[in-house]
């Protein structure tokens, strides 16, 4: 007999959600743009990805959440972090990746993952807006263009202006500064997408660099943010057909071996995770008041996985 489960992915500007059959295929997906967190727009992504699927409410029989707002999915089973989503289901989009950079509204995150599509370990930036898709809002903003534009534009240019500031709240400032001293806009964007991907760079040595790689969140729809990304890395990206939903479609498969009864060891990775996450907020953390988006500044944690005795 043939069943269906859920993930959703709720982020802080977008709210995806897929339907995966007892398979673990992918039957259905859908991805709804939200201007903040929103159980409205959550709602209309699980019914789209419900139409797409062709199938009812009704006829699934576990769902799990993810992403920033998984607390707000309504009639969610369990949550996963969006860490152990992403390496799962960038690892069934594109099998034998080693690497995924994931580029989110608000965070970005590079997991290395091992040969079983678990995570190994991992490091993230949550305390900046750097390098993260209200990053990119930011430059668009400033170079008055639409956010969809802001890849082919920085294409279109050269990549040698100094860009001191890496903080979305100077950032502005910054670009309207190059501006007015005569720069051209294309070359405006190029030099600051190069300068994130250095930021990301920084996190990718804090996990060590594999192939395949591939990235992941909106970001990756960027043409120039995976361009420079990969001088960066001095390696190539995969590209993914479907990148937004790669947590969602992670956290179908985890509602699928969760119901088919084969959860175990992926729960061990993702307790493990929750723990380091959980011993981080409890600590004393320098809050970000200017800082210059260096490598190795406090908004950088490497997290191994290691289980608690």
């Amino acid at each position: 007999m043939n069943w269906y489960v859920m993930g959703v992915d709720l982020g802080s500007t977008t709210a995806k959600a897929t339907v995966v059959d007892y398979s673990g295929a992918l039957v259905g997906s859908s991805v709804v743009q939200m201007g903040a967190v929103s159980r409205d727009a959550v709602r209309r992504a699980m019914d789209a990805a419900l139409t797409a699927a062709g199938v009812e409410q009704t006829d699934i029989r576990r769902t799990i959440s993810t992403g920033y707002g998984r607390k707000l999915v309504p009639g969610a089973d369990r949550s996963f972090t969006e860490i152990t989503c992403h390496a799962r289901g960038a690892a069934a989009l594109h099998p034998g990746v080693r690497l995924v950079i994931d580029i989110g509204g608000q965070d970005s995150k590079v997991i290395a993952v091992d040969s079983d599509g678990l995570v190994d370990r991992f490091a993230m930036n949550d305390r900046c807006a750097s390098g993260t898709g209200r990053f990119f809002d930011v430059l668009a903003r400033a170079l008055e263009v639409d956010v969809s534009e802001v890849g082919d534009l920085a294409l279109a240019g050269a990549d040698g202006l100094e860009v001191s500031s890496m903080c979305a709240t100077f950032a502005e400032t910054e670009v309207i500064s190059l501006l007015a001293q005569g720069q051209e806009k294309a070359d405006v964007a190029a030099s600051v997408h190069k300068a994130v991907a250095v930021r990301t760079l920084g996190l990718v040595a804090q996990v060590g660099k594999a192939t395949p790689t591939v990235m992941t969140g909106g970001v990756a729809r960027n043409p120039a943010a995976r361009h420079y990304v990969e001088k960066a890395l001095r390696h190539p990206i995969e590209l993914l057909d479907q990148p937004q939903i790669a947590g969602a479609y992670g956290a179908g498969l985890l509602a699928r071996d969760e119901y088919a009864g084969s959860i175990a060891a992926t729960e061990t990775r993702d307790v493990a995770a929750k723990n380091q996450l959980v011993d981080r907020a409890a600590g004393i953390v320098p809050q970000c008041t200017g800082c210059d988006g260096m490598a190795g500044d406090h908004s950088h944690t490497t997290i191994p996985l290691t289980v608690r005795s």
